[in-house]
């Protein structure tokens, strides 16, 4: 059986390590890339076409929301989780959960939730 393939864009790479481990140490999934911004991640995602993708909101050069939207534009089946560190980002994730993301995990990861929305996938 073909793994599922995760994307994570983060800026921080220390935070998309951990990230890492936790689906790689879930059945069935692999991580097909890490993309330092919402650019970057949008070229990956043409050409890897994940099963799902981790989006941070807060990042240089093009933040997860607007990453958010051009992704949904161009794959309207696109899952799309947001990572979101506590507090302060309150707005920006109702804001990204209008835009279509599926589901929000919160920084520190709890590797429990991360996998119940792999599951979900």
């Amino acid at each position: 059986m073909d793994k599922k393939k995760v994307l994570l864009v983060d800026d921080s790479i220390a935070t998309a390590k951990q990230l890492q481990k936790i689906v790689e140490e879930t059945e069935g999934f692999e991580v097909a890339g890490h993309a330092l911004n919402g650019i970057e991640g949008i070229k990956m995602f043409m050409t890897i076409r994940p099963d799902v993708v981790f989006m941070d909101i807060v990042m240089p050069e093009m933040d997860g929301l607007q990453a958010i939207r051009s992704i949904k534009n161009l794959d309207k089946e696109a899952k799309i989780v947001v990572i979101s560190s506590a507090g302060g980002v309150g707005d920006k994730v109702t804001e990204a959960l209008k835009f279509g993301a599926m589901n929000v995990v919160p920084k520190p990861f709890e590797p429990e939730k991360v996998r119940e929305i792999l599951a979900a996938v």
